[in-house]
Parts: C-alpha cells; sequence; structure tokens
C-alpha cells in the first residue's frame, strides 16, 4: 500500500470514528483567563468529575465532550485557586462557559511546551529552558530572530548558527546541534541542515523556548544541543491588528579606517504587519514583513518581502475536531560577505568582491487536530518546505523538504499523561557544490509523564530513528562493555528521564538525562567549493555524531509586592559527545593539482569530547510599586575539552595550546532590563563574551590581519543596547533604540566584525 493511500484510509476512518462519537455525547466549551488582567492561561486541566478531561490550547481555549444531563467540571492550573461548576447538557449540543481564575501563590504563570509536547507550567519541566515574550522582541525593534536569541542566557550566535552551553563551534553554515521547531515541526533546510533566521515569521510569534541539552526523544535528529521552539499566535475574542514602522542608520566606527563610506551613513528600514480575528469558527492571522539594509559593509546589502497566513476551523458540530494550514514565504536579495580584506579594512569583503545571491523560501503546513473523550487529543502535521538558493558564484541549491507526524495524547485522571508518535521525513536536494542527493527518516517515539501528588513530576521516553542518506541506510550497532557486537539494529534508540520535586511554595529541584543523536546533513557529507580563498572537501565516510547530557538544577520562584513575579533558575551541567562532527583545517586535496597543496577544510568526526559547566538565569515581570519591570539575565560557565587530546598533534592546527574546544567561550552572560512609569519606557541590554581562546591556526598563518586583531582583542566582547519608548496613546507609541551604544567593535567570529553602533525609530499602531 502507498504511503498516500495510507493515509487516506486512516483519516477517512478518523472522521467517521469523530462523528459517531460526537452523536453520543453533549460538549463544554470555553475559555480560561487570569482574574486580574484577563491573561489566557494555556494548560489549564478541565475534568469531568466522573472521569476524562481537556486542556487549554495556546489561546486558553477547550472544547470538552460530556455525558448528556449533569456533569460537573473541575478546573486546575498550577498556582491558581482550584474551581468548580455544575452544568446541565443535552445530547448533541454544545453549552459555553468561561471562566477566570484566580492566582494563589508565588508563581509566575509561563507555559511551555517544548519539553513533552504539551502545556506544561516552566516550574514543572525537568530541563532547563528560557522563554523569550513577544513584548520583548517587538521593543528591542527586531528584524531578524538571531539578534533577539543572542540575548538569551546560555546562548551564542556564531555567524547565524545557535551555540547552546558551547555544544558548537563553527560549521561554516552547514549542519545545527540546535534544532529549530516552529509550530512542533522541525524547520531546517533539506541541504545545509541550517536555520534561516530572516525566515521566521516575527510577526506572528506568540512565544519563543529554548529548551538546553538534549532532546532527540521528541523532537529527533539535530536537537542534540538543544531545541529553539517558535510558536506563532492565534486570534483571541477580538480581532488585532498591529504595523510596526522603522527606519536607522549605522553610525561611524570607532576606527576611523573601517569607516568606506563618504558622505551619507548607510541606512536600512522595515515594516511589520500583522491582522489576527475569528470569523465565527474561523480563526484567522495574516503577517508581512519588508526590509531593506543598505549595509554596514561594503557591497553587503539585504532587500527582503515576507508574507505569511494562519487558518484554523474549529467545526461546531463536532466539537473537538480543527482542521488547519500554515503557510509562509518570503523572498531575499543581496550581497553576501564572507572574509574581511584585512584587519585595516574590515567593512571590505576579501578581494573587493561579495557573492550575489537571490533566495526563496516556502513552507504549507496542513494539519487536523482532535480532542477526544476522556482527555485524548489526535493530531496530523504535514509540511513542505523548499528552499531555492542562486547566486552568481554558480553555487546554487534547490531543496525540497516533506514532514509528516501523527501524535497521540491521553491525560489520564490521576496525573498520568502518555505521549507517542510516528513521523517520516524526507529530503530532495539538486545543487552546484553537491549534485543531486536524498535522505529519508522514520522515527517512532513513546513518552509517559506522571504527576505524584502535588510535589512529585516524572517523565521518561524513548524513541527509535531510522536513516538513510541516498542508498546508505543508518545502523546502531547494540554492545556491552568490553564485550563484541551483540546485534545490530537498522535504527538509533535514544531514551530520556528526568524528575521535578517541589520542595516549597515556590522551590522545585530537579534532575534530567537525555541522549541525542545527529545524522550528517547533506551539505557537510558533499560539499565541495572555495569562497574567499578557503576550500572546502566533501567527506562521503562522514558517521553520525551521538551525545548525551545531564544537569542537576533548581528554580525558585521570587515575588516582590504583590505584583512582581518571577523566578531564579541555576543549574550544574554535563554533555559528552561521541564522534564529534567538526569542519577541520588539514590536506585533504591533491597537493599536485589542488589550490593551496590540498589545503582545506573538511568536516570529520574529531572522536570524544566533553562539556560542563554551570549555568544561571533569572527572569520576572510586573510592577514594582508604580513602576513595571521586566528581567532577562544569565550567567553560562563552560568548558569544553576534547577526551582524546594529543597535544603534540593537536596544538599544530590551533591557536590555543590547552586542551579546549575551537570556537567557544569560556563565559557568557546576559542581561536585559525595562522599567516602564506611566507613559515612559526604559530598557537596556547587555552582552558578554569572553575570548575565543581557540580556533584553526591557519586563520591566522593565511588570512590577512587576524592574529593582529585578536592580539589587540584578547578581553572577550561587551556590548549594550538602549531602547527609549513613549506611549502617545493607548493604540501608538514610538521608540528609539540604539544598539551598540559604546560602539564596542567586536566579531562573531575571525575575520567577521560585527555592526558599528546603529540608530533606529520605531513606530508602532496596534488597533
Amino acid at each position: 500500500m502507498s504511503i498516500n493511500k495510507f493515509f487516506f484510509n486512516f483519516l477517512t476512518f478518523f472522521l467517521f470514528f469523530t462523528v459517531t462519537i460526537q452523536a453520543q455525547q453533549a460538549f463544554v466549551s470555553g475559555t480560561i483567563r487570569d482574574s486580574l488582567n484577563g491573561e489566557i492561561l494555556v494548560g489549564a486541566v478541565v475534568r469531568i468529575a466522573s472521569g476524562g478531561g481537556a486542556v487549554t490550547d495556546l489561546n486558553g481555549f477547550y472544547t470538552l465532550p460530556v455525558p448528556a444531563g449533569t456533569v460537573k467540571l473541575r478546573f486546575n492550573y498550577s498556582g491558581y485557586h482550584a474551581d468548580s461548576v455544575v452544568l446541565s447538557t443535552e445530547v448533541g449540543k454544545t453549552i459555553r462557559y468561561d471562566l477566570r481564575m484566580v492566582g494563589s501563590s508565588k508563581q509566575l504563570s509561563i507555559v511551555v511546551v517544548s519539553s513533552s509536547r504539551y502545556a506544561q507550567n516552566i516550574f514543572e519541566v525537568p530541563v532547563s529552558i528560557e522563554v523569550i515574550r513577544p513584548k520583548l522582541i517587538e521593543n528591542k525593534c527586531t528584524a531578524n530572530l538571531e539578534t533577539v536569541m543572542d540575548q538569551v542566557p546560555g546562548v551564542s550566535m556564531t555567524d547565524g548558527q545557535a551555540n547552546i552551553r558551547g555544544g558548537s563551534g563553527y560549521s561554516y553554515g552547514a549542519g545545527s546541534r540546535v534544532l529549530m521547531v516552529v509550530d512542533d515541526m522541525p524547520l531546517l533546510s533539506g541541504d545545509a541542515g541550517d536555520v534561516k533566521w530572516n525566515y521566521l515569521p516575527i510577526e506572528n510569534v506568540s512565544q519563543v523556548e529554548v529548551m538546553k541539552g538534549a532532546s532527540s526523544t521528541l523532537f529527533g535528529s539535530s536537537a542534540l544541543n538543544g531545541v529553539i521552539h517558535f510558536r506563532t499566535a492565534y486570534p483571541t475574542d477580538k480581532p488585532v491588528t498591529t504595523i510596526t514602522m522603522f527606519s536607522g542608520f549605522y553610525d561611524a566606527p570607532q576606527r576611523k579606517e573601517l569607516k568606506w563610506w563618504p558622505n551619507t551613513n548607510p541606512t536600512f528600514s522595515g515594516v511589520n504587519f500583522s491582522h489576527a480575528r475569528q470569523i465565527g469558527n474561523l480563526d484567522l492571522v495574516l503577517g508581512g514583513h519588508v526590509f531593506s539594509d543598505a549595509g554596514y559593509r561594503y557591497l553587503e546589502t539585504e532587500q527582503r518581502e515576507r508574507i505569511n497566513m494562519n487558518l484554523r476551523y474549529r467545526f461546531k458540530k463536532i466539537p473537538g475536531l480543527n482542521v488547519g494550514v500554515n503557510t509562509n514565504m518570503m523572498t531575499t536579495r543581496g550581497g553576501l560577505f564572507i572574509i574581511w580584506y584585512n584587519d585595516q579594512l574590515a567593512y571590505i569583503p576579501s578581494d573587493s568582491t561579495i557573492q550575489n545571491y537571490k533566495n526563496n523560501r516556502f513552507n504549507i503546513d496542513p494539519y487536523i487536530n482532535y480532542f477526544g473523550p476522556k482527555g485524548s487529543k489526535h493530531s496530523i502535521r504535514t509540511r513542505f518546505f523548499r528552499t531555492n538558493n542562486m547566486n552568481d558564484t554558480k553555487q546554487g541549491s534547490l531543496a525540497d523538504l516533506y514532514y509528516g507526524e501523527y501524535q497521540f495524547l491521553h491525560r489520564f485522571k490521576n496525573g498520568f499523561n502518555f505521549t507517542s508518535g510516528l513521523l517520516w521525513t524526507h529530503s530532495k536536494v539538486n545543487s552546484d557544490l553537491y549534485l543531486s542527493h536524498t535522505a529519508e527518516n522514520i522515527a517512532a517515539y513513546v513518552q509517559c509523564d506522571r504527576k505524584f501528588s502535588s510535589r512529585l513530576f516524572v517523565t521518561i521516553g524513548v524513541r527509535a530513528e531510522y536513516f538513510r542518506g541516498d542508498s546508505i541506510a543508518s545502523e546502531y550497532s547494540l554492545k556491552l562493555k568490553n564485550t563484541d557486537t551483540l546485534m545490530t539494529l537498522p535504527f538509533r534508540p535514544v531514551l530520556r528521564a528526568g524528575l521535578t520535586y517541589r520542595v516549597g511554595e515556590a522551590t522545585f529541584l530537579r534532575v534530567s538525562y537525555g541522549q541525542g543523536y545527529r545524522f550528517p546533513s547533506i551539505a557537510e557529507k558533499y560539499i565541495r567549493t572555495a569562497a574567499a580563498g578557503l576550500e572546502v572537501y566533501p567527506n562521503t565516510n562522514l558517521k553520525p555524531e551521538s551525545g548525551q547530557s545531564a544537569e542537576i538544577g533548581i528554580k525558585q520562584g521570587v515575588r516582590i509586592g504583590n505584583n512582581w513575579k518571577g523566578y531564579a533558575d541555576g543549574s550544574i551541567y554535563w554533555m559528552q559527545y561521541s564522534d564529534m562532527m567538526e569542519f577541520t583545517f588539514g590536506q585533504y586535496g591533491n597537493p599536485m593539482t589542488d589550490p593551496l597543496f590540498g589545503l582545506g577544510f573538511k568536516s570529520i568526526n574529531i572522536g570524544s569530547t566533553r562539556i560542563r559547566g554551570v549555568d544561571f538565569s533569572v527572569m520576572g515581570e510586573g510592577k514594582v510599586g508604580k513602576v513595571g519591570l521586566m528581567l532577562l539575565a544569565g550567567y553560562t560557565y563552560i568548558d569544553p575539552v576534547s577526551l582524546r587530546w594529543n597535544p603534540a598533534k593537536d596544538t599544530l592546527f590551533q591557536t590555543s595550546p590547552e586542551n579546549i574546544l575551537k570556537y567557544r567561550y569560556r563565559h557568557i552572560a546576559k542581561f536585559d532590563c525595562e522599567a516602564t512609569y506611566k507613559k515612559f519606557s526604559f530598557g537596556v541590554s547587555m552582552r558578554y563574551n569572553s575570548r575565543m581562546e581557540n580556533i584553526d591556526k591557519f586563520f591566522e598563518q593565511a588570512l590577512p590581519g587576524i592574529k593582529a586583531y585578536r592580539d589587540r582583542f584578547q578581553k572577550g566582547d561587551l556590548v549594550f543596547d538602549t531602547r527609549i519608548i513613549f506611549q502617545l496613546t493607548e493604540r501608538t507609541r514610538i521608540s528609539l533604540i540604539t544598539n551598540n551604544i559604546l560602539n564596542r567593535e567586536y566579531t562573531s567570529r575571525p575575520a567577521d566584525v560585527q555592526p558599528p553602533r546603529n540608530f533606529v525609530f520605531q513606530a508602532l499602531l496596534k488597533f
């Protein structure tokens, strides 16, 4: 039976089953909110006294099949007083019951879905998670999610690649150990396996969650170092339209020799638009984005246009059933800067040339959700994602990614939650760089969560993953210590376990362990190219990398007065990888025929590595007296080492004489605080990275100015941003944002100097 026929038959049975069930019951639906501020409560539990229940979705909405007649409902949400109601229902009819719950504890109400693929209070999650609210994204005038990710505690950005707790180095734009997830589905390109940050629809974001540590059990390959979950928004009861316009310019850099423009400073501008409304049972969200950047680096310009739409229909005659489709498309064009000319002309590209590109991206995501009787949920999610990269250097590529997943969730009355799923992914690539290739991924997973009383929460999960690249399929050798192989499996198994224990009213201890793995991207295995004098070679023998991570942590709720709530979180973490993939310099080509005597970079398995350290963060929001205060800050210490350190050999190709993995920082600190008094708000952001101690020695020896530059800047990078916001009316406000206000000169990787001070004026209209 073909896959298409299987899904058609399954869907037909699925819809017939739901129609049969609904004819025998009555239904209750409604929205649950906070009694003080009216905010929706995501993940609130609604239970029938006789058994069964439901959970509010991302809009605080629930639909619950109930027995016809008199029924008693109970409502629970962590940090709020429990509530109950007795209702009278009739067969086949739906009644509406909305509720406003009253807060009862010191906890800040934050709900995340990344840890267990369903809504949970962040205090009960057994892993470290940071949450970025849409207000921070909006107030910092974010045109690209990458800039906000660099503000997250424990996260650093290296030339477009997210690095959580030092889990990654510099990968030349290929592969990612951090999985980008949009609305519960991975969104990495089919060829390079990287994140397209400027593609993410920040004009329609409800929340961004950053889960630290191996997360392959629920999310699969590429979740080796963590997950970034981008959740789009859906409309509430009232229509909302938001228009944001911004314009800015780059100031002259501190060093006069870096300024390449003669008179007028380079400028940038853009517009974000979103409209969300409910039309009967139809939820509609429209979004758009236009951006133009003249560039602070010579010839590096960018123009992009993006449009997106979310549609969801909630069936009135089949309560609990909704179908929808999300779509996003973007075109972008400009010039790509790779390496500087030298340290005195750091904003001029090597050889004064640049790669001119035009890229198109498109995805469409049809889905079906059904909330069944007695607390069950069925979901079918699909995605088609196309990336089309075109340029003038004959390095274009066309990649198509197909994704399909079925997930079943059941919440039992005794606090036991069961999640399982099946998924299929297929990638097809045609490229000037690595010709034509295909990859296929099939997986099954199960996770069980159990809440014992109000104190102990336990989770355990397992996943089996099959991968095939072209004609080569994955294998996993099952061994016991110091023994030969017991058996060879065609799939890769991974485990996850964790627990959270509530020791006080707002104090939670946690411990977790997770395994992870990552299959090489098509680009890592097959790429053969040259850029700015750097030769990159393929490695068809590249093996998958695997890892494991563990952490012990504590989360403490904090309250100042009655209106400011937050938490402080501290953890000790440990990560260990086998067959870690890293781009490494060496002689991989033919010394007689290839450039530079065959010297260049290639992704290779460098062996076993270990990364450990401590991570601390604090988050809070609310009012202290008459002043509104929003806070996000953190510090991370990282100790990344090789477990196969050979000083005599390894120091020949790296700049540090010590055992430290390349392209990592030992110390990372982040701080963002915004205070609001009446109509005025003032915010300040800080980012600190210690010196990048170890890089490939080739950079210092072969590329002009890098060694001198690194010798000059040895104390790390400290960058500050500020923002001033004035609320003109209830619907309009204006802002002045100054990025890099001290005009600090800093790099994200060798020969890649970041923007000088720049000023942005923003106007926002919401109605």
